[in-house]
């Protein structure tokens, strides 16, 4: 557990990739196998499951330190995480512990299925025997919260710098399923378990966003250009006759989208295809806030089928006839998916995605601007000798967005962020005009500077109205320009609206409070984008 806390510790003060690298590279060299495993799965999302409720932790607590509850939640207000508060208020440990990691987890494992005395008797016992820095990684064990900034590539990164592996093959082993509590260290980087689960999905292949004018890419025969669709990208995995759809999250979402389910009887054993699930009716693309409705369920029944029919448009081909078909060129790759997907009925819903053709970078530049009329974002751009690569790999393939809606905002509310930001107001609403009054229309907490966060931060402390728990309400002065990618009715929120990915574009110290857009200008917006 010290030499986890001491890892935890070194990522969190650093924000350079190559730094934490390096870190991860001397825990791996060092650490137990078994703890390596769980670091791999704690921080690709693989939780363990939650013995003891967070609110049990707080109460315990505050029953040990007696703090009064109201100072409690003060502290809590202050730090930003109750796993963090929790262990700078306990007292100093009375005994030491020399357990590993993996012991901490198992014996928390162990606790599923106890009367709540012999949970808190371990939990108490615990934190008597750990420092301050490994109680904070303790309490995480048990919410199961690992905010750490390490991405999957990253990790493999560190992982192939470790053990010379291609960093391919263990992006390839460490996604899916395995379980932490029966794998080893050397059968999960080494990938043994790969081909024992059908299901087995394969990393996806990402694109960076096109910074540079197109035409810098040279000649336009030697791309493959396609709509970039907004929706939930996805593998179909068919291997010895069963079905299966993972998200790009690795999630296993088979069940919850049952239109796809025929492919199971039609598509070649060996066959895994890339693509995107989408709201789709009568072959054409919905919003994402009708896909949304289908999102999370599970069960689904008639009517979300009806009112949210689910199709996949499909981008590649990864594997065929059990032969791993990556390695092979797009162009190749292309013809391949053709003939697969031209065996399939014309009603079904699995579309090939359209190869867009122009002549032109000039061309094709005009038709992007057309995206949002059929639902998309913009447009893709694949080189046709490209393989299918894990992760980003820059010069392949480029995302070409078209650019965001934009509204000015007033900042109402804001709240400390967490973890490196935890001292920082850095989660803000903004509100537009509705008459004489404010109404909230988005939150966001990215597209700032370093030092803008530490001048809202300021402006925050000395113009806080009002309080309510850890959000401040404060005097509606700062303006900024708020990026989103759509907007969609919503009974959720007040103002009857909801955008789709808000951001901070730019903070705009040129403008006052009383010339920011109304909540009628947003539906006006709303409005032309029905049309």
């Amino acid at each position: 557990m010290k030499r986890f806390a001491q890892l935890i510790q070194q990522l969190e003060l650093s924000n350079k990739t190559n730094d934490k690298i390096t870190a991860l590279v001397n825990y791996f060299n060092y650490a137990d196998d078994k703890d390596k495993v769980w670091v791999i799965a704690l921080f690709t999302g693989k939780k363990p499951k939650r013995p003891i409720k967070s609110a049990l932790l707080k109460y315990w607590a505050i029953d040990i330190t007696q703090t009064p509850e109201w100072l409690f939640t003060e502290s809590y207000a202050n730090v930003g995480d109750l796993s963090e508060t929790i262990a700078l208020l306990l007292p100093p440990a009375e005994n030491t512990s020399d357990f590993q990691l993996h012991k901490w987890i198992e014996d928390l494992h162990h606790l599923e299925g106890k009367d709540e005395q012999t949970k808190k008797e371990f939990i108490l016992s615990a934190w008597n025997t750990l420092e301050t820095q490994e109680r904070f990684i303790f309490n995480k064990l048990i919410s199961g919260n690992f905010r750490i900034g390490v991405s999957n590539k990253m990790l493999v990164n560190a992982l192939a710098k470790q053990s010379n592996l291609e960093s391919a093959q263990i992006m390839h082993s460490i996604m899916g399923k395995w379980d932490p509590y029966m794998i080893t260290f050397h059968e999960l980087i080494n990938g043994i378990h790969v081909n024992t689960d059908n299901s087995w999905p394969y990393p996806f292949c990402l694109a960076y966003a096109l910074e540079q004018e197109p035409e810098k890419l040279g000649d336009i025969t030697e791309w493959q250009a396609e709509w970039k669709w907004d929706g939930i990208r996805g593998q179909i995995v068919k291997r010895n006759g069963e079905l299966f759809i993972w998200s790009r999250g690795e999630e296993l979402v088979t069940e919850q989208f049952p239109e796809l389910h025929f492919l199971q009887g039609v598509l070649p054993d060996g066959t895994v295809l890339d693509g995107e699930i989408l709201a789709v009716q009568n072959k054409q693309v919905l919003s994402f806030s009708t896909l949304q409705q289908r999102l999370n369920r599970k069960t689904i029944n008639k009517k979300q089928l009806e009112d949210a029919p689910i199709g996949f448009f499909v981008y590649d081909i990864l594997e065929f006839k059990a032969e791993d078909f990556r390695e092979t060129p797009l162009a190749i790759r292309r013809k391949t998916l053709e003939q697969i997907i031209e065996k399939l009925d014309a009603d079904v819903p699995v579309l090939l995605s359209k190869v867009i053709r122009c002549a032109s970078w000039d061309e094709l530049a005009a038709l992007r601007q057309t995206s949002r009329s059929i639902n998309s974002e913009g447009i893709m751009l694949k080189k046709l000798n490209s393989h299918y690569h894990s992760g980003r790999k820059r010069g392949d393939w480029w995302k070409w967005k078209i650019n965001p809606y934009t509204v000015d905002a007033v900042m109402i509310y804001a709240q400390k962020g967490s973890g490196r930001r935890a001292n920082f107001f850095t989660d803000y609403t903004f509100a537009v005009r509705d008459g004489e009054n404010l109404v909230t229309i988005a939150k966001a907490y990215s597209g700032l500077t370093d030092k803008e966060i530490k001048e809202v931060n300021a402006f925050v402390t000395k113009n806080a109205i009002e309080k309510f728990g850890p959000v401040r309400t404060v005097k509606p002065e700062l303006v900024f320009e708020i990026a989103f990618e759509g907007i969609a009715e919503s009974k959720r929120h007040k103002a009857g609206l909801a955008l789709r990915f808000p951001r901070i574009l730019r903070w705009r110290k040129d403008k006052k409070a009383d010339e920011i857009n109304t909540l009628d200008d947003l539906k006006q917006l709303l409005r032309s984008t029905m049309l």
